[in-house]
């Protein structure tokens, strides 16, 4: 026979200092259990929750739109450079290997609604140094409600394996 069973008193009760580590790491275990329905309903880090279906050339169709209405004529880094007036519904599409527009530029303490989502497979959104992150995915539109409170420039980067350009996948978004 392949498996035998344990021989007969192979379990030991814990003793001494490996009860006291078993008894820390149980009430530890309950504590973050009691945590997780607090930070979920009252920690302030859980997206909006709001998502719509769109196609993908739909959603791109509104981002290029979107994009050619609130050029500033200039650029950064070769990129055009858009600046969408405050508490308008901003646009941000990922695609292999770049995200569209580039550049955003946002009024610090200024509300807008960005609209998120993906033209051809899963992307990420992670918002350095904020440590911010969300799930881009095809046929979704998830919107998100921001408020930038300090100005400085942020950098957008793809946190889900994309392909071989994947690390050239980056955006960023200057708060003023």
């Amino acid at each position: 026979m392949s498996i035998t069973p344990p021989k007969d008193g192979w379990f030991e009760a814990p003793t001494g200092f490996e009860r006291t580590w078993v008894g820390l790491a149980l009430v530890w275990c309950l504590l973050m259990f009691l945590a997780m329905p607090y930070w979920h309903f009252k920690g302030k880090q859980n997206s909006t929750g709001e998502a719509y279906t769109v196609t993908p050339e739909a959603f791109l169709e509104r981002t290029n739109r979107f994009v050619e209405t609130n050029k500033t004529g200039e650029k950064i880094g070769g990129f055009d450079v858009v600046e969408p007036a405050p508490g308008t519904d901003i646009y941000l599409a990922a695609r292999m290997w770049s995200f569209h527009p580039a550049v955003l530029k946002l009024k610090k303490d200024s509300s807008y609604r960005l609209h998120m989502s993906s033209i051809d497979l899963n992307h990420g959104f992670s918002l350095q140094p904020m440590n911010m992150n969300f799930q881009i995915v095809p046929g979704y539109d998830h919107v998100l409600t921001l408020t930038p409170t300090v100005a400085g420039e942020y950098t957008v980067l793809c946190n889900e394996f994309c392909g071989i350009g994947h690390h050239m996948m980056t955006s960023r978004i200057i708060v003023e």
